[in-house]
């Protein structure tokens, strides 16, 4: 398993505190609202939104919820006007980090996100700086209760999967842009409890450890955790046994 998967695992483990799961509702909801803006409300004909849906649901969103983010991105409601920015950087060690965001200040946004970076031994860079290293994949995240190893072998891989990896209790599946829409659909099919995304992977990793790996864990989880960010990724490579000790040192 990859440093930056096994981070995503400690995530999800984390996200199951009451503590985290209202921020967690926000920035599903944001995803939401900003795909039936771009795409339209019908999920039928809007891919991102009906990934988004299905992500929402997976993590208990209410559904009325739901509706009315979709409503605010198609203009129904009144809301909040988003925009799409990523910003690129630098963290300890040289670990290459794009840092996706919705925001309704860009000021804001990139004041806190250089905050960060520079308090935990990173920069911000520039356009380009590190996202010719990362390549867009769609990833599906499902319990391994929902499917059975053969069964999930059998039905991803024939709709063009990429890849299946077990990472604790969870199946990942990889696939190409293309190949998602289909994937997710063959999935669906099975169990509704599954979150999916397009997400960037990195084409190489940098391995970290020791004191750089706590102030990477430290500086990853101070970007998370801003309001406007929807999502971290980082191509660092770090053992386990040193990741999840690092993760518990941050957390004191």
């Amino acid at each position: 398993m990859s440093g930056h998967s096994k981070w995503s695992t400690i995530k999800r483990k984390k996200a199951a505190s009451d503590a985290k799961r209202s921020k967690i509702f926000t920035r599903l909801l944001k995803e939401v609202q900003v795909a039936a803006k771009l795409g339209g409300g019908n999920p039928d004909g809007n891919p991102r939104l009906k990934a988004a849906i299905q992500t929402a649901k997976a993590n208990s969103v209410p559904a009325d919820n739901i509706e009315r983010a979709i409503k605010r991105g198609t203009g129904d409601l009144e809301g909040v006007d988003y925009t799409e920015i990523t910003y690129e950087g630098y963290g300890p060690g040289g670990v290459a980090i794009l840092i996706k965001a919705l925001t309704d200040n860009k000021n804001r946004t990139v004041a806190e996100v250089r905050h960060a970076l520079t308090k935990c031994g990173g920069s911000l860079g520039g356009t380009n700086a590190v996202a010719h290293i990362f390549t867009d994949k769609g990833i599906i995240t499902l319990p391994k209760s929902e499917i059975s190893e053969e069964k999930i072998f059998d039905l991803a891989l024939d709709a063009g999967a990429e890849d299946i990896e077990a990472e604790d209790e969870f199946w990942k599946v990889t696939t190409s842009v293309q190949d998602f829409d289909n994937v997710r659909s063959v999935l669906e099919g099975v169990t509704s409890n599954f979150e999916a995304e397009i997400q960037p992977i990195p084409s190489t990793t940098v391995k970290v450890c020791g004191k750089e790996a706590q102030q990477l864990l430290k500086l990853l989880d101070m970007l998370d955790d801003l309001d406007d960010v929807q999502q971290v990724i980082a191509n660092f490579d770090i053992d386990d046994s040193e990741l999840e000790a690092a993760a518990q040192e941050g957390a004191r």
